[in-house]
């Protein structure tokens, strides 16, 4: 099978109502779509997507009032692909970079999957740049770590992170077929309801991205540091820090469908936070309801955006 052709914008920087740009963080550039004026909310997509995956969210925080910038990671979509870096206290520093780069004393952090590990991480380390927290499809790192251990059938819903551990292969997984395992991956990761736009369409899009030279491997890198580190000094000293309760306001978001990660691995993340805490569940989601229904999810993020205090 071969791809249709992306628009003017290549495979990364697609034609919206947004702009796109690139900014400088943490000793790298990242690119950035962003749409709107007012209070910074910053958007971080997981695997094996990029920026695109908020394209729903970006015009509706526009229209509520928010500037929503969404980024690529590092490695992924138009984002310096960095030899190193992959760790999530680095990652995180990316994260916390842009919001300066911005120009912003600080951001609302919405993460999903891996994005969300990553807005958990930010909100321990750097809490005065993280106004308000929301996380998708993703348990607290020191939730995740307990789940991936102890809980079987967690571990058998994330094999592909264990998967990810060998060398090179799981890159060319990846890529074979014009990245055929993106849209399996995808497809075998959502609800049964269909989505508002075009499955296959969306589908062809990640693909494209996934095949930009280098991105298969930098996609996998976060997931490798984060079980080969589980044992070192390194990971123990991060599972340490984020023992850390996180102070700001947190919406956590989770599909009750979801098959990667499951709802009882997710739930009970509110014991490390120190503040408002309000746990949503999608009936009949999967593990993107940001796009499988982006009418219910946007709905919930802008009023809990626009709640000036939100409650438990």
């Amino acid at each position: 099978m071969t791809l249709p052709e992306s628009g003017n914008g290549g495979p990364v920087r697609l034609d919206g109502p947004w702009t796109h740009r690139d900014v400088a963080a943490n000793g790298a550039r990242f690119h950035i779509a962003e749409m709107g004026d007012g209070p910074l909310v910053l958007l971080l997509h997981g695997f094996p997507q990029f920026w695109w995956t908020w394209r729903h969210q970006l015009p509706v925080l526009a229209e509520a009032g928010f500037r929503a910038v969404a980024m690529d990671l590092r490695g992924v979509g138009g984002s310096d692909r960095t030899p190193r870096g992959y760790d999530p206290a680095n990652l995180a520093l990316d994260v916390t970079g842009v919001i300066r780069s911005l120009g912003e004393p600080d951001a609302a952090l919405v993460g999903h999957d891996l994005g969300g590990y990553l807005a958990w991480t930010a909100a321990v380390m750097r809490p005065k740049l993280v106004r308000r927290l929301v996380v998708s499809s993703m348990p607290h790192p020191r939730r995740w770590r307990s789940a991936m251990l102890s809980d079987l059938s967690q571990s058998r819903a994330g094999s592909h992170i264990w998967g990810f551990q060998r060398p090179w292969l799981p890159e060319r997984q990846l890529v074979a077929d014009d990245a055929a395992l993106v849209g399996e991956l995808i497809r075998d990761w959502s609800g049964p309801q269909p989505r508002p736009d075009s499955d296959e369409e969306a589908i062809d899009v990640y693909r494209r991205a996934m095949l930009v030279p280098s991105t298969a491997h930098c996609s996998i890198e976060p997931y490798r540091w984060m079980v080969r580190s589980l044992a070192r000094p390194d990971g123990i000293q991060f599972n340490r820090r984020m023992k850390r309760p996180v102070r700001v306001p947190t919406l956590h978001l989770h599909g009750s469908l979801d098959p990667v990660m499951r709802t009882r691995s997710a739930a009970g993340s509110g014991e490390y936070v120190e503040a408002p805490y309000r746990w949503r569940l999608f009936d009949g989601l999967g593990h993107f309801p940001h796009e499988e229904d982006p009418v219910a999810f946007s709905t919930e993020l802008v009023n809990w955006l626009k709640d000036p205090e939100p409650d438990r």
